[in-house]
């Protein structure tokens, strides 16, 4: 085998192996500030702004942000302040 080719697998076994480690999780936010129709607009584009996120779900009625990531790309603290940067502070929901 070359070295080219040694390093190629090596690399792509690498890649896979800490990809094995990166996980989905979901996490449900309280957004309290929400108040008229647009709010959750802004809200889910702010969210879905961050590197990682895969699905957004925003509920007026509830005040809630369900957001669904690659906790290898971000985590909650990110989160968090990308709805405060939105003028819409959160916090997770229990």
């Amino acid at each position: 085998m070359t070295k080219a080719l040694s390093a190629a697998l090596l690399g792509i076994g690498l890649l896979a192996s800490s990809a094995a480690f990166a996980g989905e999780k979901t996490v449900t936010l309280a957004v309290p500030g929400m108040y008229c129709s647009a709010c959750p607009i802004t809200v889910s584009k702010s969210l879905e702004a961050v590197l990682g996120v895969a699905k957004v779900v925003v509920s007026l009625a509830t005040k809630t942000a369900t957001v669904t990531f690659d906790d290898a790309e971000t985590a909650v603290p990110a989160l968090i302040s990308a709805t405060t940067n939105a003028g819409y502070p959160s916090t997770p929901k229990s």
